[in-house]
Order: C-alpha cells, then sequence, then structure tokens
C-alpha cells in the first residue's frame, strides 16, 4: 500500500513540475495539499449556466490550447504570502524581476526573500506579483516616488514605500513578511540566525498608514508577456467581473486608493455609494499554470459578511480557479463572492490567513 501511495505522489509531483513556474514551490504545494483533509467551506460542482449575455470565449492561436484534461485540484503555488506590487500596468516583460524600464520593487524583493536572498527561507516563501492596480498618491507630498503593495492572505494594504532607498524595503519583509514563528526544520540553527529570520513588529512604525483591507480582490492573470493565453483571456475577464459585479450589488472601485501620509490604521473600505460590497478587480503577472487559463484568484477579507449580515463562508480566504472563461463569471460572483460556495469544477486550490493552503 505504502508503494503505491508514494507512487501516486510521485505522479502528483512530476504533475506540478510540468505545470508550475518554480517546480520546486510547486512540489512542496502538492505534498502539503495531499496531506490536507477537506477544506471547511461549502462547495457546488459545476458553475451555474450564465443567464446575462457575458462575452464569446475567445479563439487561441494554434499551439496554445486550454488543458480541459489535467484535474486542476491541488495545482496551486506554495507561499505563505504574495506581495501584489501596485505597477499602474496592464503587461510586464516574461521575468518581472529583470525589467529595467522602471522601478522594480519586485527585484528589491526578491533579492531580499528570493532563493539565496538574505532572509530566504524554503519553508515560508514569498510570492512577488506585478498587479494593474495603481500606486496610492500622497495628497500632501504628491512629489514623493513611491510604490503601494497588497501584502495577501494578511489582506494589508501598504500605501506607501518611499523608493528613494532600500530601507523601506527592508522594514516591509522585516516589519510584515517574515514569519512571527520559524518552521520546526530550523530548530538546529543559531539563536542569532533564527532571530533574523524571524519578523521584527517594530520595523512596522517606518511604514506609513498601512491598513486592513476589506475590499474584495479579483486577480486575474493577464501576463500576456509571459503566455498570449492569459494575454488574452486577463482583459477579457477583466471587463466582463466588472460587468456582472454591480450587476449584483457589488461596487466596482476604480483608480488608487485615497490614502496620506499622516493616515494611521482605518480600514480600507469602498462602500461609500452604498453597497453592501465593494471590489477591485485588476491583473497579475504569472501565477504559473498558463494552460488552465483563465486564471483567478479571488481574495475575500476577513470582514466580510453575507448580504443578511453573517459571517461569510470564505472570509479570510483565497480562492485560486482556473479554467474560468467568460461565461462562468456570473456564476462565480453569485456563487463564491455572495454565497460563500466553491465551485470544484474550476477548483485549483485555496489559501487561508496564516498561510495554510487547503484543497478539496
Amino acid at each position: 500500500m505504502a508503494s503505491i501511495f508514494a507512487r501516486r505522489a510521485y505522479a502528483h509531483v512530476a504533475l506540478a513540475r510540468a505545470t508550475s513556474p518554480a517546480s520546486f514551490t510547486g512540489h512542496l504545494a502538492l505534498r502539503r495539499s495531499l496531506a490536507t483533509k477537506a477544506p471547511p467551506f461549502p462547495t457546488t460542482q459545476n458553475c451555474p449556466s450564465p443567464t446575462c449575455p457575458c462575452a464569446a470565449t475567445p479563439e487561441l492561436p494554434e499551439g496554445l490550447e486550454i488543458d480541459h484534461k489535467t484535474q486542476l485540484n491541488g495545482l496551486i503555488s506554495n507561499y505563505a504570502q504574495q506581495v501584489l506590487i501596485c505597477t499602474g500596468k496592464d503587461d510586464w516583460p516574461s521575468k518581472i524581476e529583470e525589467d529595467t524600464s522602471d522601478d522594480n520593487l519586485a527585484a528589491d524583493l526578491r533579492e531580499l526573500v528570493g532563493r539565496g536572498g538574505a532572509y530566504s527561507d524554503p519553508h515560508h516563501n514569498i510570492s512577488a506579483l506585478n498587479a494593474s492596480f495603481p500606486s496610492s498618491v500622497p495628497k500632501l507630498r504628491s512629489e514623493l516616488q513611491i510604490t503601494s503593495a497588497y501584502l495577501l492572505p494578511d489582506f494589508k494594504y501598504v500605501p506607501f514605500l518611499p523608493r528613494v532607498s532600500f530601507d523601506s524595503v527592508e522594514a516591509l519583509v522585516k516589519g510584515y513578511l517574515l514569519p512571527e514563528k520559524l518552521h520546526s526544520a530550523h530548530d538546529g540553527m543559531s539563536p542569532i540566525h533564527k532571530d533574523r529570520l524571524l519578523r521584527k513588529p517594530a520595523y512596522q512604525n517606518l511604514l506609513w498608514g498601512v491598513r486592513d483591507v476589506d475590499d474584495i480582490l479579483v486577480l486575474i492573470c493577464g501576463h500576456g508577456g509571459r503566455d498570449k493565453r492569459c494575454g488574452i483571456y486577463g482583459p477579457l475577464l477583466r471587463t466582463e467581473f466588472e460587468a456582472r459585479l454591480p450587476e449584483f450589488e457589488v461596487e466596482v472601485l476604480l483608480g488608487p486608493v485615497e490614502a496620506d501620509v499622516s493616515d494611521s490604521l482605518p480600514s480600507l473600505a469602498g462602500t461609500a455609494s452604498g453597497h453592501s460590497h465593494s471590489a477591485r478587480v485588476g491583473l497579475i503577472s504569472h501565477i504559473g499554470g498558463h494552460k488552465f487559463a483563465g486564471n483567478v484568484i479571488i481574495y475575500l477579507p476577513p470582514s466580510l459578511k453575507t448580504k443578511q449580515g453573517e459571517r461569510h463562508a470564505l472570509a479570510g480566504y483565497g480562492i485560486w480557479y482556473g479554467r474560468v472563461e467568460p461565461r462562468h463569471v456570473e456564476g462565480i460572483v453569485a456563487e463564491t463572492i455572495l454565497k460563500g460556495t466553491v465551485i470544484s469544477e474550476l477548483f485549483r486550490g485555496a489559501i487561508k490567513q496564516g498561510g495554510k493552503i487547503l484543497r478539496l
């Protein structure tokens, strides 16, 4: 029996290597998911048929077909935290950390927490992604060169990372991204080495206006510079989500988040128009699995409640979906965003606040 399980596990690892941008992290994700119990949230097998006049499924270039045969469940990258860098752009070079056209926070983060970085920890993977969201602009200090970032699934928004020195990047890493507790594999390390890899809350005081996120975040891989499939599906799905969300009384927020250097720690919510929910929809860079386009991650904040005022079943989760077509968007909004139900046929995996990876 043990040998049979080992062969099956090896097959899953081989599949992860074939579909993930980083075979090592994909390997870890599959190993973790194999030992994880069924997640504690409701599911439905199929996405409801659309009632709206949604966009047609796009035609793809020859040789870039979507894989409809491989089992999606469990094909999620292993990460403790995603840093979503607000670039204000819709596409990027194939390797975002090698982009020299502008200020590059992804490259700075890789230098610190990437493989071989000063604070690298294979048991606490930090994933840096570019996003199309624009950075905030300080109202009273508009001349400052800054970058904004979301930290997920911690559901934090960092509006101001000054780019005139490396100090703010180190403060972000030491104050928010390093683990609060080390993996047991580090037990043999010296106390000094352990201390260097642990989070230091005092560094949080060096960053202005960091706040909780209460908006729903719909993130769609649109990295055309990496793969044409995502480049075609991404903008199309963004338009579809922006059209369908208001039909369910979810306000779509556009433009940069308003913030100032004097802000304390208010909640980041956008319900001024009277909507019960608000969302931001953006394109993101490569997350692995181009052949499963469209790839969508939906982060549902811990504060999220249903229309009836009850706690949302998926509050605090990030839900990964693959093979999403325009015809699925209405169903995703109705089932996952509004009701808190995971759609099994599209499900790649989930991450819970705290970094726990889940599969069905």
